[in-house]
């Protein structure tokens, strides 16, 4: 999480990044704690089960973001995956069979630093999979994400 907001020019309907000043980063990043915190509340006691999946380039901020969303919340019910490279077995499977067992139970939210995703886009880009790879990929993975709900 950067310590910066965004503010539209007058002339530019882009937004651009304005710095905040600490106690005001601070601030707005404490009442948002305070919000994942009631979130928190509501997944266990509705017994949801949640999945947050960030995704980015290397150094895009992906560790940092989740490292805030985790200081405030109970690794009890918060608790983050990041899968390494897959073994040969893993290669072996089903590329999602990987990602399978660390889903949420019931109460209980996982963020994924990665995810799935990356077959259809960093593996595809650098060539860690074949073409047909990356097809069978986005033809299995609509199915699979309803069969998570």
């Amino acid at each position: 999480m950067s310590n910066k907001d965004t503010k539209a020019t007058p002339n530019n309907s882009k937004r651009k990044p304005v710095k905040l000043k600490n106690k005001e980063f601070e601030k707005q990043l404490s009442k948002l704690q305070e919000e994942l915190v009631k979130v928190q509340l509501w997944v266990t006691h509705k017994g949801l089960k949640v999945v947050v999946v960030f995704e980015g380039r290397d150094a895009a901020g992906k560790g940092g973001v989740i490292k805030r969303i985790m200081e405030r919340v109970s690794p009890r019910v918060f608790r983050v995956v990041a899968l390494p490279t897959p073994t040969e077995r893993e290669k072996s499977q089903m590329y999602v069979q990987r990602y399978a067992p660390h889903l949420p139970a019931a109460g209980e939210v996982v963020i994924f630093d990665r995810s799935w995703y990356n077959r259809a886009g960093v593996e595809r880009v650098m060539e860690f999979c074949t073409e047909q790879d990356a097809i069978r990929f986005l033809e299995i993975c609509p199915a699979w994400e309803r069969a998570m709900v």
